[in-house]
């Protein structure tokens, strides 16, 4: 009776250990009841964390475990089994397994265990502590077994719950995928039927405002407005600063997607990397979603393929028109002539000018080509261009005015320091080369005169028309000095204009009261300014051949000094 007793009341202390979930705390509780069996101690409590007994840590009753014994239980290997301590008669382990009848969980776990309970005693233990000893070890398994199926149960739910998680997850993300994906069918569909219908840049700045509904904007690399859709367009356009423009590009392109710029999103079409252009969509209010971020890029995709595509036809057709102009230049059949320049819509049916332009500040190149286009295209002039040595030459359809292509050209390079020559007409492409030689004379013509820039037709050289260039130069130049190079001197030590009367004089076939008149002096004081060219130039006015030979050296001079006028 007083074993019954005694395990009776171990028993409803052990009921405390069923309270808890926690393992480490049923352990420790475990350890607590040792000592209230007999004279024994717990040295050492073990749970099973993975795939072995670990020792649980913090069992407050001053533990004496050592390394020694850690090993001693791993060895026992799940089985009970004695232990040895030092001034101790007796040790033992107790291997704590799940109960008959609690189901065991799949997995690494030797026969149920749940852990190891480690106790000595100074004496040999008699039967009745073993026996309660023993009961203790039974309440503290099912107790860790009902604390590892709480502990199964709440990972399980756990789990379920994750997964439920998981599965809603999913299903959200894959009702945004279709979602986005109908979207992304609409935007492309949209721009397929752009290209299809060959709308070009407005098409795609139509397309991608109905899907987005938002402004949008296709501006050129320099910021040019080349197409708009909605509402809200500036007027006038904003024109940026050049250098901060092309800093904004190349910022842009190292994305890999559009940027917000301050209001708007951008992206640029740069195929093979080279910058072609930007596509905007105009969002000051920041309502731009992921949708519409992804609209813009595929619209800038398309974009970049429609201004390449351009590029390439612009290519071929200059390739033509360069090397039309350039077998007109050499010489070319009139049949053949008509139809290439019909085919890159150019008429050369009627009065045609070969135009010869070199400039002195930037190279001779296509930008140079075509800044001399555009000028010529600005003042109404239909031309066919090429580059030959350095010089941008034109067959223009037309006389271009007086003066006006240069100054044209002069604001399109921001400088005026280069020449432009003017071929004579022609009326059928195979006169073209002879005006070419034409342009190219009078060019030479205007670089070598002391007004060097300018414009200079071949149709008023006058006598320039019959002098050739390189050597004969010099010679001209002699010529002038032969006859003129007193008059000259004695101009530029006194800073008179005897030279200039002279010239004037031969001008109006030797009238005294229109040279008089042109020269805003009376008539006597021309009869002066005579009478002293006579003596200073030693040269006989009523002579014929000296009369002549002043005239030619008058004449040369006038283009000399200021260019054909």
């Amino acid at each position: 009776m007083a074993r019954s007793g005694v395990a009776d009341e171990l028993v409803l202390r052990c009921l405390t250990m069923f309270d808890s979930q926690d393992e480490a705390e049923i352990l420790r509780r475990a350890m607590a009841q040792v000592s209230t069996v007999g004279p024994g101690r717990a040295e050492a409590g073990y749970l099973l964390r993975g795939d072995g007994l670990v020792r649980c840590p913090d069992d407050g009753h001053g533990s004496r475990a050592t390394p020694a014994l850690d090993a001693r239980v791993r060895e026992l290997a799940g089985r009970d089994g004695p232990v040895r301590f030092p001034r101790r008669a007796w040790g033992w382990a107790f291997a704590l397994r799940e109960p008959d009848g609690l189901p065991v969980p799949d997995g690494p776990v030797p026969d149920g265990l749940r852990g190891a309970l480690v106790v000595s005693s100074r004496d040999r233990p008699g039967e009745d502590e073993r026996f309660l000893l023993s009961l203790l070890v039974r309440q503290t398994s099912a107790a860790l077994s009902i604390a590892a199926a709480h502990r199964r149960e709440r990972a399980q739910a756990a789990e379920l719950r994750r997964a439920r998680g998981e599965r809603e997850a999913m299903r959200r993300r894959l009702d945004r995928a279709l979602s986005d994906l109908g979207h992304l069918r609409e935007v492309h569909d949209a721009l397929a039927r752009t290209a299809a219908r060959g709308d070009g840049e407005a098409g795609i700045a139509r397309a991608l405002h109905r899907v987005t509904g938002l402004p949008a904007a296709v501006e050129d690399r320099f910021g040019n407005l080349r197409a708009w859709a909605g509402p809200g367009r500036p007027d006038p356009y904003p024109t940026p600063d050049p250098a901060q423009r092309e800093e904004l590009l190349r910022d842009a392109a190292r994305r890999s997607g559009p940027a917000r710029l301050r209001d708007r999103l951008i992206a640029v079409a740069a195929p093979r990397g080279e910058l072609l252009g930007a596509l905007c969509l105009v969002d000051p209010e920041a309502r731009a979603d992921e949708r519409a971020v992804r609209a813009l890029d595929h619209a800038a995709a398309a974009l970049a393929l429609e201004l390449a595509h351009r590029r390439r036809l612009a290519e071929l057709e200059l390739r033509l028109r360069r090397e039309l102009v350039d077998d007109l230049l050499t010489g070319a059949d009139d049949t053949s002539a008509y139809a290439r320049a019909e085919a890159v819509g150019h008429d050369l049916h009627g009065p045609h000018h070969v135009v010869a332009a070199r400039w002195a500040d930037g190279p001779a190149d296509d930008g140079f080509l075509r800044a001399v286009g555009r000028a010529a295209s600005g003042l109404g002039l239909r031309v066919l261009p090429t580059l030959r040595s350095g010089t941008a030459v034109l067959v223009a359809r037309g006389r271009p005015a007086e003066r006006a292509l240069h100054t044209a050209l002069s604001r399109e390079l921001g400088s005026p320091a280069g020449a432009i020559g003017v071929g004579g007409r022609c009326d059928t492409p195979h006169e073209v080369p002879r005006s070419y030689q034409e342009a190219m004379r009078a060019l030479e013509v205007r670089q070598g005169s002391h007004s060097a820039y300018g414009i200079t037709f071949f149709d008023d050289l006058g006598l320039y028309r019959i002098l050739r260039t390189g050597k004969d130069q010099r010679e001209v130049e002699r010529f002038v000095r032969e006859w003129l190079g007193p008059l000259l001197d004695y101009d530029a030590k006194h800073h008179t204009a005897l030279v200039e009367t002279l010239t004037a004089y031969f001008d109006r076939g030797g009238n005294y009261s229109e040279t008089a008149a042109a020269l805003v002096v009376h008539r006597s004081t021309l009869r002066y300014r005579l009478q002293r060219i006579r003596e200073i130039s030693g040269s006989d006015l009523t002579d014929v051949d000296s009369r002549l030979n002043l005239q030619v050296a008058t004449r040369v001079w006038k283009i000399m000094r200021s260019g054909p006028e």
